[in-house]
């Protein structure tokens, strides 16, 4: 009796061993969704397993954005969005992918497309507290968790919120982790947001992929990440607006990066740049001090924007700028 039932056990071990072959235990919480207004699409994603964004998350513009989770069927993600490009919704695209996959039960999966059709998977052995909740324009979803709480909050946080895509998933993930998040804790966190529509170039459709890969608050340093995100792009802008010769553009983007980070060296050094160019000298020259004295490399680099017309300025004043810390 004890023999047959320990052959039995080996026999469903060896089973599940051989499913499982090669796909990952993604435990985790996320959410997929579609911005109304702009019909940007994303994915944001927690687990306590390193580098979840690399497994869980995928979108392209255009097309949709999938979250594909719990002990992962990593190819779920490409094929959902072929699926999907191919004219499929996403529920037909999770249909598929479900019915043809033996170890679906173990699988969480959720899909929206361009049009925002929410499709969403929780099987029946995904580890408790396991579940999702679909909404309009977006799905909630987790596995393993504390509690079942999470996934709740996380609807009741991205309904209430406002503003970018990114943000409101960020505030989908904080309501997750202050209900109780991944029973296991924090590890790896991500972010990927595309446009609704796609322009032929990915550089400029992949709107935000922000990864946290290995923290033990992978949740609040995402959204640190995020934050330096937005004000690099203020940075961006203000490189852009020198490029057109727009320098009060430049000092307005600069200058508001700057209000970000204060003691970021880059934004303050870049700030002083745009300060000079517009012919505020005065203004830009204690900024200057307190980089060059922090780090003279700072001073060697003023020299060699001088020459590519960055900083614009004749030698008096430029004599007056690299010298202004000694």
């Amino acid at each position: 009796m004890h023999r047959t039932i320990l052959a039995l056990l080996i026999s469903a071990l060896t089973s599940f061993a051989q499913m499982i072959d090669g796909q990952p235990f993604t435990h985790t919480f996320s959410i997929v969704a579609r911005d109304a207004k702009t019909g940007d699409l994303g994915v944001a994603v927690q687990s306590h397993w390193f580098s979840v964004g690399s497994i869980v998350s995928w979108a392209e513009a255009g097309v949709g954005a999938v979250a594909t989770q719990s002990l992962v069927n990593v190819s779920f993600g490409r094929r959902a969005l072929d699926l999907m490009r191919s004219g499929k919704s996403a529920t037909e695209a999770l249909e598929e992918l479900i019915r043809t996959d033996e170890g679906r039960e173990f699988r969480q999966l959720a899909i929206i497309d361009v049009n925002g059709d929410v499709a969403v998977h929780t099987g029946k052995k995904c580890i408790a507290d396991a579940g999702h909740i679909s909404g309009e324009n977006y799905s909630v979803q987790a596995n393993m968790m504390l509690n079942k709480e999470v996934w709740p909050a996380m609807a009741r946080a991205f309904d209430a919120s406002s503003g970018p895509l990114a943000e409101r998933m960020l505030a989908s993930l904080e309501a997750a982790q202050m209900a109780g998040g991944d029973i296991r804790g924090q590890q790896s966190a991500a972010i990927l947001v595309v446009r609704g529509k796609s322009t032929g170039k990915i550089w400029e459709d992949r709107l935000i992929d922000l990864r946290v890969e290995d923290h033990s608050d992978a949740v609040n340093e995402i959204g640190r990440v995020l934050k330096v995100f937005r004000a690099y792009e203020h940075m961006n802008n203000g490189d852009l607006a020198i490029e057109n010769g727009d320098e009060d553009a430049a000092l307005k983007e600069y200058g508001a990066a700057q209000k970000m980070f204060p003691d970021n060296i880059e934004m303050r050094y870049w700030h002083a740049v745009s300060l000079v160019n517009i012919g505020k000298l005065d203004t830009a020259l204690p900024i200057f001090k307190d980089i060059f004295l922090q780090d003279s490399n700072w001073v060697e680099l003023t020299r060699r924007i001088v020459l590519n017309d960055m900083l614009v300025t004749d030698p008096e004043s430029l004599n007056k700028i690299i010298n202004i810390h000694k």
